[in-house]
């Protein structure tokens, strides 16, 4: 589920909210109980994990390698 960043317009509180993408937004202020949160725009974090899962799932041969370069065993 992807996160939020939320600021009030009344006291400037700022909130990370972990959402589905169907929930409504958050209107509320926790802090001052006034409704006027507005989403702000975040850059998206993720961590691409494995060994080389983009090169090597869909390419066979001798292309399966292509960050190693020219090297020899």
């Amino acid at each position: 589920m992807p996160i939020y960043d939320y600021q009030c317009t009344s006291c400037n509180h700022q909130l990370e909210a972990i959402q589905k993408f169907s929930d409504a937004p958050l209107l509320e202020c926790p802090s001052c109980k006034a409704p006027e949160l507005k989403k702000l725009l975040s850059m998206p974090g993720f961590r691409l994990k494995g060994s080389g899962w983009y090169e090597t799932d869909f390419k066979t041969g001798a292309k399966k390698n292509l960050a190693g370069g020219d090297k020899s065993e």
